[in-house]
């Protein structure tokens, strides 16, 4: 259990009395970053001292001293050699007092691919565990030695043909430029791909590059296939790792002006997860 103030420390040792046995916590300091954590000087003196306290009566095991970078996906940024003199003097003057951690952490994914100073004994990679650069700053997956896990794809509901000047989808922001086909892909917002990625969202249709074409609505959206007639139920490819020439994650994120984070962590429990190498199939839209 991860403990950054008191208010934790009380209801972790209440519930440790109760359970008749010790709990095994962390105690994380904010070196910087402004959210979870105690903050140094008075207040880490007042937690470091409360939970060796509870260490020597039993309540507790303090196992690890852990922190948490604000800046480490922009490289250069001052506040990571901020962040990591204080984590130092946090975990020194924690040791100082009789806290002997069993380990003490605070590179996240970029931190674990740029920082070799911040390893200390653990590393904790997020987003680099399923191949997704933690930002085009650090550099891109193939740059880090990774390949994104994660495809999106779906089966093309309907193909047909329209006349130039013809509306797609709502408010009609997409207007045919000619007479064209249109490829009606069945994910929409309510499964995860972002609104605010109409117009500009990329998809892989039969080895070429579409464009979502006008908005996203809630259980589709719709693609010009530029007279393109693909077979029924062709593949729809959103994102993937781009060895197919498809899509990536970070592509959809420089469409929707967000994060490759944010991509991959939205798809929602409406699309069908299939497991590479344990024989289940999808069926309409499938995340792998």
């Amino acid at each position: 259990v991860s403990l950054s103030g008191m208010w934790a420390l009380d209801e972790v040792t209440r519930a440790a009395r109760l359970a008749g046995r010790p709990a095994r916590v962390q105690l994380k300091a904010d070196t910087g970053l402004g959210r979870g954590g105690c903050q140094p000087g008075d207040d880490w003196a007042e937690l470091v001292a409360a939970a060796l306290r509870a260490e020597a009566e039993g309540l507790i095991e303090v196992t690890g001293l852990w922190s948490h970078f604000a800046c480490a996906d922009e490289p250069g940024h001052p506040s990571i050699a901020a962040q990591l003199t204080r984590f130092r003097e946090m975990v020194a003057y924690a040791e100082g007092r009789g806290v002997d951690p069993e380990v003490r952490h605070i590179a996240n994914s970029p931190a674990t691919l740029t920082l070799p100073e911040s390893h200390f004994d653990l590393v904790r990679p997020g987003i680099a565990m399923y191949g997704v650069s933690p930002g085009p700053e650090i550099g891109t997956p193939a740059d880090l030695g990774l390949r994104p896990a994660m495809t999106l794809s779906a089966s093309m509901a309907l193909v047909k043909h329209v006349p130039g000047g013809h509306g797609v989808s709502y408010g009609h922001h997409y207007l045919t430029p000619g007479a064209t086909t249109l490829g009606l892909v069945p994910l929409g917002y309510a499964d995860g791909v972002p609104r605010h990625a109409s117009s500009t969202g990329p998809v892989l249709v039969e080895g070429k590059w579409r464009t979502v074409a006008g908005r996203v609505a809630m259980d589709q959206f719709v693609v010009d296939l530029g007279g393109d007639e693909p077979g029924p139920g062709a593949e729809a490819v959103l994102f993937g790792p781009g060895d197919r020439g498809e899509p990536t994650a970070e592509d959809w994120a420089q469409a929707a002006g967000t994060i490759a984070y944010e991509i991959v962590t939205r798809i929602g429990t409406r699309v069908p997860r299939v497991y590479v190498n344990d024989g289940s199939d999808g069926d309409e839209g499938s995340a792998t």
